[in-house]
């Protein structure tokens, strides 16, 4: 038997970490597809960031809460924030109110607006760091490019960018396909990375 998945009612193996919602709808229409866009790449970033030391179905729960919260991740905006955004956002029992994590994302802002300057935008930024090879789905919690990536985040300024939150990214994000092997959604996360990996060339 393959633990690696689960059946579930509606007969398709997903990964066991799918098996109720809101987790399954997630899993099956975003989670290892590729994400595109500098605001969209900000979100995952914030929200992977948020969610460090508490588990995803957290921040799946609030996440539309954070995004009205949060300007919608608009980088120009949320760089525009101030303390009195950080009252403001303690005081908000819809996300998560650790002020670190707050400040950190409002940080993080002001820095991705700093390397679309630099590199022309966080989307080639990042993409550039998705490993050229395929790895084992479910081996690892970190790679060698998380690990770089965060490195050079860290050296800009961001915080809440560790090697493994970083991989979290990667893995949400489309920058590693790791479902399952026999996850009914690995196919199309491939051939969708695929794609996108053939418009980028």
């Amino acid at each position: 038997m393959n633990t690696d998945v689960i059946v579930g009612d509606d007969g398709l193996a997903r990964c066991t970490w799918a098996a109720v919602e809101p987790e399954t709808s997630y899993h099956d229409s975003e989670w290892g597809f590729p994400l595109t866009g500098d605001n969209a790449l900000f979100e995952r970033v914030c929200l992977e960031g948020f969610q460090s030391g508490l588990s995803w179905r957290t921040i799946l729960t609030k996440r539309e809460n954070f995004r009205a919260a949060f300007a919608g991740f608009d980088i120009e905006k949320v760089a525009r924030f101030t303390e009195r955004d950080v009252e403001r956002l303690l005081g908000d029992a819809g996300i998560i109110r650790h002020r670190g994590k707050i400040e950190a994302a409002i940080n993080n802002a002001r820095r991705a607006a700093e390397l679309i300057d630099d590199e022309g935008s966080l989307e080639s930024f990042f993409w550039r760091y998705a490993p050229a090879a395929e790895h084992v789905p479910g081996s690892m919690t970190l790679s060698d490019e998380s690990t770089k990536l965060s490195k050079d985040l860290k050296k800009r300024g961001w915080r809440f960018v560790g090697p493994t939150t970083m991989f979290a990214l990667m893995q949400a994000s489309g920058m590693v396909n790791d479902h399952a092997n026999d996850c009914v959604i690995r196919p199309r996360v491939a051939a969708a990375i695929e794609e996108y990996r053939g418009i980028e060339k």
